[in-house]
């Protein structure tokens, strides 16, 4: 779990079964962040339901700040609980990018040090 992790609600009220949705599916992407980032980050998640004619009209925004990068993503479907997988998808990829790029160079040493052992 995120070291913090909030959930707004904006014009609608949060019952306990999409709380633990919510808690469950963006909650549970800490497994995607780098280890050293797991200590600072924090995770905001705003729930809206929009007033509009147009048939999306419940939006989720998850905003996960982490040391060198804040990612936002924003999505609007039908309910909620379809908003937050959709949500929840996209920040997985985000997530993995940026493990990519912030990942430990220490880690790819020792690997490649364990086949150059093996060959000798």
């Amino acid at each position: 779990m995120f070291q913090k992790f909030e959930i707004n609600t904006i014009h609608t009220n949060i019952d306990e079964p999409l709380k633990k949705y919510v808690n469950k599916k963006i909650g549970g992407l800490d497994k995607y962040t780098p280890r050293q980032a797991k200590k600072s980050a924090h995770c905001e998640v705003h729930l809206k339901e929009l007033k509009s004619s147009n048939k999306n009209n419940c939006r989720c925004e998850v905003t996960i700040y982490l040391p060198h990068q804040t990612i936002v993503v924003k999505e609007s479907a039908i309910n909620m609980y379809a908003a937050v997988d959709i949500v929840e998808a996209k920040l997985k990829m985000q997530l993995k990018k940026y493990k990519d790029t912030h990942h430990n160079s220490k880690m790819k040493r020792h690997i490649m040090a364990r086949f150059r052992n093996k060959n000798n």
